[in-house]
C-alpha cells in the first residue's frame, strides 16, 4: 500500500505520472482518453498514479515557450470521475497558492475520502501573489495527517544554483511532508549532489531522510527536448549533443534515462536513502507513451533484482 511503504521509507515505489486532457476537449473524447489510459495502466505493477496540475509557466522566463499553454481539466475531478476504477492510490498536484485556507480544507477532505494524496506545489510564477502560503497550507493538511500523507517536489537544478535545497526539504519535513517527487532527472551529478548535502544535513540534525521518487522522462524529439529546458531541466551538454545526432533520439532517451535510473538505485542504496521512481507521460504520441510503459517494466525489473520489490 501506497501510504504504508510511504510512512515505513520502504524503497522501490514505482508511480506513473500523466497530465488530464485539455479543458476544451469535447466528453465523448475525455471518456476515450481516459479509457485508453485505463487500458495501458490496469496491468502495470505501479504503486501510485500522479495526475498533474497544469500551470502556465511563462511569466517565470522571456523566452519564448516552445509549445503553447493550453489549460486542462482539473486533476482531482479527472481522475475521480474517470480513474476510479484503477485500483491505486491517486497522487493529485495542486498549487496551494492559488487557493483560500477553506478551498484547500475542502479538497483535502475530499481527496482523503477518495483515497487520493496531495502534493504541493509553488506558485507558476515569482510574482504571483498567493492567497494561501505553503506554511498555511501545510497547516491545513496538519487536520488530516492521521488518515492522509503528503509529498511535495524538489528540483537539484535549484540546489546547483542556490544551494538551499536540503533546506528547503527540512522545512517542509518539519510542515509534514514525508516525500519528494524530483523534477525530471536528465544531471545525474545535480541530483546525486543535492542528496549528498540532504543527507549530511539530516545527519547533522539528527533527523530522519525522507523519501525521494525520481521523474524519468523519455524525450522523443528535438522540440520536446527544447521545452524540456524551458522548464528548467538541465541536459549536459554531452547528453544533448548525443540526443540530438542520434538517429532515433527517443531510443536514446530511453537507454540514458535506464542508465540515470541505474545510477540513482546504486546511489540510494549505498547511501540507505529511501527511493523510488516516478516514469512521467505527458506526450501524447504513441511511441512516446510505449515507451513510458517500457520503462516502467525495466526499472521495476531493476528493483526486483535488487530485493526491493516482489516479482
Amino acid at each position: 500500500m501506497f501510504l504504508t511503504r510511504i510512512k515505513s521509507k520502504e524503497s522501490g515505489l514505482l508511480l506513473y505520472g500523466i497530465t488530464p486532457p485539455k479543458s476544451q476537449t469535447a466528453p465523448e473524447k475525455v471518456s476515450e482518453i481516459a479509457e485508453k489510459t485505463l487500458a495501458r495502466l490496469q496491468g502495470l505493477d505501479i504503486d501510485a498514479l500522479i495526475v498533474y496540475d497544469v500551470q502556465d509557466e511563462s511569466s517565470r522566463t522571456s523566452e519564448e515557450r516552445p509549445f503553447p499553454f493550453i489549460t486542462a481539466l482539473d486533476p482531482f475531478e479527472f481522475a475521480h470521475q474517470h480513474l476510479a476504477s484503477l485500483p491505486i492510490p491517486k497522487v493529485i498536484y495542486r498549487p496551494a497558492g492559488k487557493f483560500s485556507s477553506e478551498e484547500l480544507r475542502q479538497w483535502i477532505g475530499n481527496l482523503t475520502q477518495n483515497g487520493f494524496y496531495p502534493v504541493f506545489v509553488g506558485v507558476p510564477s515569482p510574482d504571483f501573489k498567493p492567497r494561501t502560503s505553503l506554511p498555511e497550507a501545510y497547516a491545513v493538511w496538519r487536520e488530516f495527517e492521521a488518515e492522509s500523507i503528503i509529498g511535495a517536489v524538489t528540483i537539484p537544478e535549484r540546489h546547483a544554483v542556490l544551494k538551499d535545497e536540503d533546506q528547503r526539504i527540512l522545512d517542509k519535513v518539519a510542515s509534514g511532508v514525508s516525500y519528494f517527487v524530483s523534477q525530471c532527472v536528465f544531471n545525474i551529478d545535480y541530483a546525486k549532489q543535492m542528496l549528498e548535502d540532504v543527507e549530511k544535513t539530516c545527519r547533522t540534525q539528527n533527523i530522519d531522510l525522507p523519501t525521494f521518487v525520481f521523474t524519468i522522462t523519455a524525450c522523443g524529439s528535438k522540440k520536446t527536448l527544447h521545452f524540456m529546458e524551458w522548464l528548467g531541466i538541465h541536459i549536459p551538454d554531452s547528453v544533448k549533443e548525443s540526443l540530438l545526432s542520434s538517429e532515433n533520439i527517443l531510443e536514446s532517451s530511453v537507454n540514458f534515462c535506464l542508465q540515470i535510473a541505474d545510477e540513482l538505485i546504486d546511489f540510494c542504496i549505498a547511501h540507505s536513502i529511501p527511493f523510488g521512481f516516478n516514469i512521467e507521460s505527458v506526450a501524447i504520441r504513441k511511441d512516446e507513451i510505449e515507451a513510458s510503459i517500457y520503462m516502467v517494466n525495466q526499472i521495476r525489473d531493476r528493483l526486483i533484482a535488487k530485493g526491493l520489490r516482489k516479482n
